[in-house]
């Protein structure tokens, strides 16, 4: 029977020891404010134009209710020769 006490002691004193390195790695990573890894935040995605919500609905605001065509940036193009053109064909 002593030998099955020092058994269990020798158990006993094993889990006791991983107990106390446990509890000792706790409190030194507790103490040097060793913080586990976070998740890194991506930067902000650049939106393009045609990407950005108020640009496509002004864009089809103008679209649908065009203002006065004086303004030579809303039409940068030049007219089109071809289609004022009226020729005379026999």
């Amino acid at each position: 029977m002593g030998s099955r006490l020092d058994d269990v002691l020798k158990i006993l004193l094993v889990v006791l020891l991983i107990a106390v390195v446990i509890y000792g790695v706790t409190r030194v990573v507790e103490r040097r404010g060793i913080k586990p890894p976070t998740m890194r935040r991506e930067p902000p995605r650049i939106v393009a134009p045609d990407d950005d919500p108020d640009f496509l609905w002004d864009l089809d605001r103008r679209k649908r209710h065009p203002g006065p065509k004086s303004d030579p940036k809303a039409d940068p193009s030049p007219p089109d020769p071809a289609s004022d053109d009226e020729t005379d064909t026999p």
